[in-house]
């Protein structure tokens, strides 16, 4: 990623084995994975071994999100090839510990930039729970557009869930570039605005 990294946090290469600690704080967390497909994971090996299987084949579009560049992950962002035409899925989750500094949709900005810029991804899609209001509102900051709704979408461990889906093509409007305040923190006004995740 040859972006501008912010003063406050950065993103690197995802390293399940590394990582893994430090993410279980999430995967590990029954409320923070509540809307995922599977339930938390019971211990730090499954969770190793679960972000194995989700960062295979796309290890170059998956990151650790941290305070620093040596520090502990505090969560993952994550941009995958949804397996027709260019379209991508993007993911993001932010431990309990840190959130509230709008690190999803910040993180999710500058993982959004590399994929569109690198792999030419011609949209990119967010696929919601309709009872997850904080991933909702992130990626409506970042401009994404509800596209619709899918009826039972998904088997979950909560039960048949609906899917919301959201979109980003490539030449919509990126909010977070054009924001007043890219002036003062290297260009994205997310910075500015207090966030839930």
């Amino acid at each position: 990623m040859g972006r501008f990294m912010p003063a406050d946090f950065t993103l690197r290469p995802l390293d399940p084995v590394a990582g893994g600690p430090a993410l279980h704080t999430i995967f590990g967390d029954e409320e923070s994975c509540r809307y995922i497909t599977r339930p938390a994971t019971a211990s730090v090996a499954e969770t190793i071994g679960m972000l194995a299987e989700w960062t295979e084949g796309c290890a170059d579009t998956s990151w650790a999100i941290a305070n620093t560049a040596d520090g502990p992950a505090l969560g993952r962002v994550s941009v995958y090839p949804r397996g027709k035409n260019d379209v991508w899925d993007v993911a993001c989750m932010i431990s309990p510990a840190a959130r509230g500094r709008n690190l999803a949709a910040r993180a999710a900005a500058l993982a959004l930039d590399d994929v569109f810029a690198r792999k030419g991804a011609r949209r990119i899609v967010a696929d919601i729970d309709p009872d997850n209001p904080a991933s909702i509102r992130t990626f409506e900051k970042l401009g994404f557009t509800l596209e619709g709704r899918l009826g039972g979408e998904w088997e979950m461990h909560i039960g048949t869930r609906d899917s919301l889906i959201y979109g980003l093509l490539h030449d919509d409007p990126r909010l977070w570039q054009n924001d007043p305040g890219e002036n003062d923190r290297g260009g994205h006004g997310l910075y500015r605005r207090a966030g839930d995740c």
